[in-house]
């Protein structure tokens, strides 16, 4: 076996089907400019406590830590959006490889942005100079499958390349809020 092969094969995740990845992927090439509109429901359910519902799944709980007055029952929705990333990096990770022929036996993704919270939702320091948001966002990536590391490291910059979810955070993206 070469030096470079990363190989720890002790288990190996479920894959995805392959047919019906490459099927999906035919579809996206005959109708390249398809736009799918999501949607999802958000309802406060008291203090900082909110229920997302998606489809017909269960509801989401997204809550703010105590220090931040809320109950600690979830992630904050800045810790959701990290999470949100992490899991769109993970599907691509797995697609692209499945799609390359790697049988993969672990994607785990560590994340860590940073982001001022000094404006306290427009009640506290309120600065025109102010960045709100996140600033930085780093993600390492831990994976292991029948793959070089020079194979790994290509397949971990394609997905975030095409990851919809690291180009939303990447790119300037309209958002219209309004009332009802």
């Amino acid at each position: 076996m070469p030096e470079a092969a990363v190989l720890k094969m002790n288990t190996v995740l479920t894959p995805i089907d392959k047919v019906g990845l490459e099927a999906l992927a035919e579809k996206g090439k005959a109708n390249p400019q398809n736009v799918v509109t999501l949607k999802t429901r958000t309802v406060c359910e008291g203090k900082f406590r909110n229920l997302s519902y998606v489809r017909n799944l269960p509801a989401h709980v997204i809550d703010e830590p105590p220090h931040l007055l809320g109950d600690d029952t979830a992630p904050n929705p800045s810790e959701a959006v990290l999470a949100t990333l992490g899991s769109c990096l993970s599907v691509g990770l797995h697609a692209n490889a499945v799609a390359r022929g790697i049988t993969l036996s672990k994607i785990e993704l560590e994340l860590e942005g940073d982001i001022n919270v000094t404006a306290v939702w427009g009640v506290g320091d309120l600065s025109d100079s102010k960045v709100l948001g996140f600033t930085d966002i780093r993600v390492k990536i831990h994976l292991e499958g029948d793959a070089t590391r020079s194979e790994l490291e290509d397949l971990v910059a394609h997905a975030n390349h095409w990851s919809p979810v690291a180009n939303t955070m990447r790119n300037p993206v309209g958002v219209t809020v309004a009332l009802a």
